[in-house]
């Protein structure tokens, strides 16, 4: 019998190792292009969802497809839910992705269905390039839209800091545009109650541990499948480590289940996978939703794998073909605990050396089980990664172990050998959140 075959759509990075675990027992094809790589990118001038779709639905059947997924944020969520509904395969409907990836309409129905676990919001009254408001109240948190990468999500503490953070050069507004011009077209069609998402938006600032909920909606029916801490670097919003499994409480895992259950019938998310980030505070109890996603969480998939033996990219194939992922069998955990690593800069002068063959087969002698991705900058794109998000994100590591002792055992071991400082200092730190759509 002829297996099944699969359509990916902007398949690269995690996703391409997760999809690639599936061997020839259940084929996947990719379309779609990398943001990050030229001349791939070069296709974001004229960028059109629809007429992407509709080229990919004339060529389904000659090309043997049965379903399409994806956990691509920018493009690709909305681009499998455009061509599910289209064919008239297994999917997550358009108008919830709409929903979830459009954060302003996003936390007007959280106001309308979770309000202890909304956070006070606006709309930012002025158009990308113009003065910043004079009456604003700081510090404040603030973010696109339309999520791009993280880009301009980060907390401000005066009128100064948001306007020097919100001046584009002409190249960057013509990023932003296009990054969000695709999404635009669709959601002013399909969820016009939305309003625009070329716009910036601002949030009162949550303190507490930050988390993700993973989960899938089966026929209506919500199903987690973990919770993972996100752990920053010491005084800092930013990322230092994806940890699972994490200590939070039986009760803080309940209300947050329950707060997604709410949220996603509210949108009419009845099928696909989901990931909703949120913060809680452990002094007061309080938990604050910071967005949905309405895709898998790519980078945390093997840390699934490894601890639970549940492969979500596995069970994104299965709910691509309608098909209930509760009949999955598990494998042989590898490990008690994994952890994502992210090897981050906060000095913008530094250019951290990539590793050299050498050092990444020693890498892989010494860690079968571990996943390393480098991303290489030229000078041009650090200042615009520091300007963007505050930071620069030059290494991933993934590794798993025995107990946490083990794993930051391990974690300083992999970094001496990459010549990397090692993200493993300190345990999980309190703090005001950063927007994560791409997740690190």
């Amino acid at each position: 019998m002829t297996p099944q075959r699969t359509l990916a759509l902007f398949n690269y990075d995690w996703d391409r190792i997760g999809f690639g675990r599936q061997s020839g027992a259940r084929p996947v094809d990719s379309a779609g292009f990398d943001l990050f790589s030229f001349p791939s990118n070069a296709r974001l001038a004229g960028f059109d969802l629809e007429r992407f779709t509709r080229r990919l639905a004339r060529q389904a059947t000659r090309r043997g497809w049965n379903g399409v997924t994806s956990s691509h944020e920018q493009f690709g969520a909305l681009g499998a839910a455009l061509l599910a509904e289209r064919i008239g395969w297994p999917g997550t409907p358009v108008a919830a992705v709409l929903a979830c990836q459009h954060k302003l309409h996003a936390r007007r129905v959280l106001d309308q269905v979770c309000p202890e676990a909304n956070v006070p919001f606006a709309e930012l009254p002025a158009r990308y390039g113009d003065p910043a408001p004079e009456d604003l109240r700081y510090p404040l948190f603030i973010k696109p839209v339309k999520a791009a990468f993280s880009v301009l999500a980060r907390e401000v503490a005066s009128r100064d800091e948001l306007h020097a953070m919100t001046r584009f050069a002409a190249w960057e507004l013509w990023v932003i545009r296009h990054l969000v011009e695709p999404f635009e077209r669709i959601c002013r069609e399909r969820l016009p109650e939305a309003g625009s998402a070329h716009r910036l938006m601002t949030e009162a600032p949550v303190c507490g541990r930050q988390y993700n909920l993973d989960g899938y909606v089966w026929r209506g029916e919500l199903r987690p499948l973990g919770f993972v801490e996100s752990v920053m670097y010491p005084g800092t919003r930013a990322f230092m480590r994806f940890d699972y499994p994490c200590a939070l409480a039986d009760e803080a895992r309940d209300r947050a289940t329950s707060v997604a259950r709410r949220f996603l019938a509210a949108i009419g998310f009845d099928h696909g996978l989901f990931n909703m980030e949120f913060i809680h505070d452990a002094a007061s109890g309080k938990l604050t939703v910071i967005e949905f996603n309405p895709r898998l969480a790519a980078q945390f998939s093997d840390l699934y794998l490894r601890v639970d033996g549940v492969d979500p990219h596995r069970v994104a194939i299965e709910l691509a073909l309608g098909r209930d992922p509760a009949a999955l069998p598990r494998a042989a955990p590898t490990a008690a605990v994994a952890s994502s690593l992210v090897y981050r800069s906060f000095d913008p002068g530094w250019q951290p050396a990539m590793p050299s063959r050498v050092q990444r087969h020693a890498f892989a002698a010494v860690f079968p089980d571990g996943l390393l991705f480098s991303f290489p900058r030229r000078r041009g794109q650090i200042a615009r990664d520091f300007k963007w998000l505050g930071s620069y994100r030059y290494g991933i590591a993934h590794l798993g172990a025995r107990d946490l002792a083990d794993l930051m055992r391990r974690c300083r071991e992999a970094s001496e050998l990459l010549g990397w400082p090692a993200p493993c200092a300190g345990a999980a730190q309190e703090s005001s959140y950063e927007l994560a759509p791409g997740t690190a």
